[in-house]
């Protein structure tokens, strides 16, 4: 079985894809690398935001429903999402933050390095940690943020389980996880190698009752694999383990496949290509909405319906 090469990228729900836009790329520094529309309900849209090129691994994307309700975190979901900085960042972040309204406690230790801790606009967890492993990303140079403070790359999830073993074991006998740490009921698992390794945290919920979709919740988190091959051998694999995996589906950017871990979680499996520049050149990424070939006859009615984004050197100065 050919070994998970880390997170690909991580999808949650936002109420505002203005504000949404605000936040990640005008705040965070992140590009926006893609504006397309959730292939499932092309009413609205689907944002992409990663480094310079959009780069498995760095990838965060957001369903935007207008007016979506609050969510509410629970037990069988993704609860946090950790992204990774240079070491000797947190200071200069802490104070961006606090000037734009976004106050955060000190930063804590965990695994003995520094996370700072915050909730954006839709109130899901945010959360930075300094690392010094070097990251096969692309700067984003017009994103306003320093290169010696940017974020890198996602270097991992918390998720809230309540039968934490029936997940262990299927992360690290099955998946290509291995076991990394133990601290304060946390319980750390690594996947993928040198640049891409990432991390899923497993924590106990602050509820047994399962979470809500909506707002500022996460949907579901996907790890990379190479290519269309590697895949078909891990839905030959998931389909043995009763998993109830998905056929094969055709997200334009990537492939992929669906199914729930022993504690519900939603899990994808994405290939790494053929990646964000397969339908705009990559010096004008997310500029445009860009639509599958089943959308484009109704192009002329989405970008109707479909409120405009703006993302300038102006928004993201502003929050610099």
């Amino acid at each position: 079985m050919t070994p998970l090469k880390g997170i690909h990228h991580v999808t949650a729900i936002t109420g505002d894809a203005q504000g949404n836009a605000d936040f990640y790329a005008g705040l965070l520094g992140l590009r926006l690398v893609k504006k397309t529309v959730n292939f499932d309900d092309p009413g609205s849209y689907h944002l992409y935001y990663g480094d310079a090129a959009g780069t498995p691994g760095t990838l965060v994307t957001f369903f935007a429903w207008p007016g979506a309700t609050a969510g509410r975190t629970g037990v069988g979901e993704p609860v946090a999402l950790t992204f990774e900085v240079p070491e000797g960042a947190l200071s200069w972040w802490s104070e961006r933050l606090s000037a734009a309204g976004f106050a955060s406690p000190p930063p804590e230790k965990r695994f003995g390095v520094r996370v700072l801790g915050i909730s954006d606009p839709d109130g899901m967890r945010v959360e930075l940690v300094e690392s010094m492993v070097p990251r096969e990303t692309e700067f984003w140079a017009a994103g306003g943020v320093p290169k010696q403070h940017a974020i890198t790359t996602i270097q991992g999830v918390t998720l809230a389980v309540r039968e934490e073993e029936r997940s262990a074991a299927l992360y690290a006998g099955e998946l290509t996880f291995a076991e990394a740490g133990n601290e304060r009921g946390r319980r750390r698992f690594s996947v993928g190698t040198g640049e891409g390794r990432s991390f899923v945290d497993l924590v106990m919920p602050a509820t047994v009752a399962r979470g809500r979709m909506g707002a500022g919740t996460i949907h579901h988190v996907a790890f990379r694999t190479e290519d269309d091959a590697s895949q078909e051998q891990w839905l030959s694999q998931l389909t043995t383990l009763g998993l109830h995996v998905s056929p094969v589906m055709d997200r334009k950017y990537f492939h992929s496949i669906y199914f729930r871990e022993r504690n519900g979680v939603l899990f994808e499996i994405a290939t790494d290509g053929p990646g964000m520049a397969v339908d705009e050149p990559p010096e004008s990424l997310g500029e445009a909405l860009t639509l599958p070939a089943e959308y484009e006859p109704l192009r002329a009615t989405l970008e109707r319906a479909l409120p405009p984004i703006v993302v300038s050197p102006a928004t993201q100065a502003a929050n610099v």
